[in-house]
């Protein structure tokens, strides 16, 4: 056992599979000899080497559209976008060739790969380099979108990414790449489609992503001292999505809530309401309540940024007036 920072799970996860698999390889910007602009992949050139470990020009279309070709040609790359607000720049590849190829192919091209990002606010980079797009992937078919919420699953999720047949979209916080975690020696492989019951409960079921799980389990403890017992549910992966597990949890405790990072507007959490209302709503003792960041481009003030994020304050409150 090792504790670890989010940021080295990131590198110990990728070199786990390279070491692996001697078709995985890494490529983009910075991501060699700097050890990647979050310090994600230090020490991987030095022992895979130049052909493995690819530092390309700035250019996300020529990162993916290479990605896609050693793809289709046998390999498993693995190619990093900086900031997942640049997936707008190559978003036609994403959408309309990596995510569709194996299905208008019938199966006879798959493309195993992973996109590695760095996702989500918190650390004052503006309107920009801040958003959390993870429902932007979750809308699209022939996508697995997965957001690791500590370091072990950072290492078990990035094994399962890289070993799935279909492209798989992996959304690292950049507010938890310090972080720290214990992180089991040996090998880590990891279930995409699983949940993680972070906290038992039995009042209120809450479902949470990367940086809001541990808000969501501080306002869960802070509530238990007030006889507020809730279920913390980290959904760790969207697609595909552990519905079991999410739709058990909510008819035993009858109430729904989500933490969602993203804007309101069609953010994750709706399409889990959607869910909720369709298969469980004669379970549901009261409207399922969504606790969001706001319709609006992210802050780059601190006091604002934090305003708009929801907080262990904002999550406490909400469920408090809800439950209370």
């Amino acid at each position: 056992m090792a504790e670890l920072t989010y940021r080295a799970a990131v590198a110990r996860g990728i070199a786990q599979e390279m070491r692996r698999d001697e078709r995985v390889l890494l490529l983009g910007e910075d991501i060699a000899g700097a050890g990647g602009v979050f310090k994600t992949t230090p020490g991987l050139l030095d022992e895979f080497g130049p052909r493995r470990v690819i530092d390309t020009p700035i250019a996300e279309q020529a990162i993916l559209g290479a990605a896609m070709g050693a793809a289709m040609t046998g390999l498993r790359p693995v190619a990093e976008i900086m900031f997942s607000d640049f997936f707008a720049v190559a978003w036609d590849i994403v959408v309309n060739q990596i995510a569709k190829t194996r299905y208008m192919t019938n199966g006879q091209v798959t493309l195993p790969l992973v996109i590695k990002t760095g996702n989500g606010g918190n650390l004052r980079f503006g309107a920009q380099h801040s958003q959390s797009i993870e429902n932007w992937a979750m809308a699209v078919p022939g996508l697995k979108v997965v957001t690791p919420s500590n370091p072990r699953d950072v290492v078990g999720l990035m094994a399962a990414a890289v070993r799935s047949e279909d492209p798989v979209l992996f959304f690292e916080h950049k507010g938890m790449y310090a972080s720290k975690g214990d992180v089991p020696d040996g090998e880590i492989v990891d279930s995409l489609g699983t949940c993680a019951i972070r906290r038992p409960g039995t009042d209120a079921t809450v479902l949470a992503l990367g940086l809001m799980v541990p808000r969501a389990v501080e306002a869960a403890e802070a509530l238990a001292h007030e006889g507020i017992d809730l279920e913390v549910i980290d959904v760790r992966s969207l697609v595909p999505l552990d519905t079991r597990t999410i739709l058990g949890s909510v008819a035993r405790t009858g109430r729904l809530f989500t933490v969602e990072e993203n804007p309101q507007l069609l953010g994750w959490g709706a399409e889990i309401v959607s869910l909720a209302a369709d298969e469980v709503f004669w379970d549901l003792d009261a409207p399922p309540v969504r606790i969001t960041s706001p319709h609006v481009p992210l802050p780059s003030a601190a006091a604002l940024e934090d305003s708009v994020i929801p907080s262990v304050d904002r999550i406490v409150q909400t469920i408090r007036k809800r439950l209370g």
